[in-house]
């Protein structure tokens, strides 16, 4: 009789108190490995060349509804106010939303092996819920899910669709960045239910600039680095519809990192491998 691994206890009020804790039970839970972190790393590149096409995307399909394009002017959704009539995608405050969601996307491109990483997704969800700044913000939760979920929808298509990627190393990809947006997603969700009140720490959170994470920033608009890398692998992609159109990429060149384990095996990992071989050749 085949034998099973012995249970696992999980301290119900380490999952509402120790955000570190919290994380690496939805790590196990999910299977969140150093291989997904190995994709993410060797992938970030795609990834971020995706991100300016898909923040207009996101933000054409927040200003379709009312009461989403609402909090834009009254910083709530739960305000039943008239909508300001000249709300639309080149309005001062959603240029500014914009340049905020590119570099909070292209900080789901860093390292996931360290505790920052983890820590700011976390603070994204407490400033959702009025706290942490100097002019609080309430979304509620529902619009929120739904945001991820179709940020989660485009970079699949997109990534999915990519003409020279292996097949496995598009799986990898896809899979490994859904279970962060699933881990970012449950952070949203801690901050809005109600689940374990009776270990609430909802106060004397630090009032800090967006962006910033303990004093320092983390936060870094896309088109910096863009302007840095040169030719971007992905230069012929645009929004086209509800999806993205991406041409014939010209081939990235190898990235370098040394991430710090929050995966124990990270150590053991050879991050250095993105090869042509790997790829599908194109005519």
């Amino acid at each position: 009789m085949a034998t099973r691994n012995p249970m696992q206890h999980i301290s119900r009020e380490d999952l509402y108190t120790d955000l570190e804790a919290r994380i690496l039970y939805l790590h196990s839970f999910l299977d969140f490995s150093s291989n997904d972190i190995e994709a993410l790393i060797t992938g970030s590149k795609y990834i971020k060349a995706l991100i300016p096409a898909v923040v207009n995307i996101v933000y054409k399909k927040l200003l379709q509804y009312d009461i989403t394009a609402r909090a834009f002017t009254t910083r709530s959704t739960s305000f039943e106010g008239p909508l300001d009539d000249n709300l639309s995608d080149d309005s001062p405050q959603i240029l500014h939303r914009k340049m905020f969601m590119r570099a909070y996307l292209n900080k789901l491109c860093s390292d996931p092996s360290k505790m920052e990483f983890w820590e700011y997704l976390d603070k994204v969800g407490m400033m959702h819920v009025g706290l942490g700044r100097k002019h609080p913000l309430h979304i509620e939760y529902v619009h929120l899910g739904a945001c991820l979920g179709f940020i989660s929808d485009i970079m699949t298509e997109a990534i999915l669709s990519h003409p020279r990627l292996h097949i496995q190393r598009k799986t990898a990809l896809v899979k490994a960045l859904n279970k962060v947006i699933w881990i970012q997603n449950d952070l949203m969700a801690k901050w809005h239910i109600e689940d374990a009140i009776e270990f609430d720490q909802r106060e004397g959170f630090e009032v800090e600039q967006e962006g910033y994470l303990h004093g320092k920033k983390v936060l870094h608009d896309i088109d910096e680095e863009t302007q840095e890398a040169g030719a971007c692998p992905f230069s012929g992609m645009k929004a086209s519809g509800g999806g993205i159109e991406a041409c014939r990429p010209a081939p990235p060149p190898p990235s370098h990192h040394s991430p710090h384990a929050i995966v124990p095996d990270m150590g053991a990992m050879s991050l250095n491998q993105d090869k042509t071989s790997e790829e599908v050749p194109t005519a």
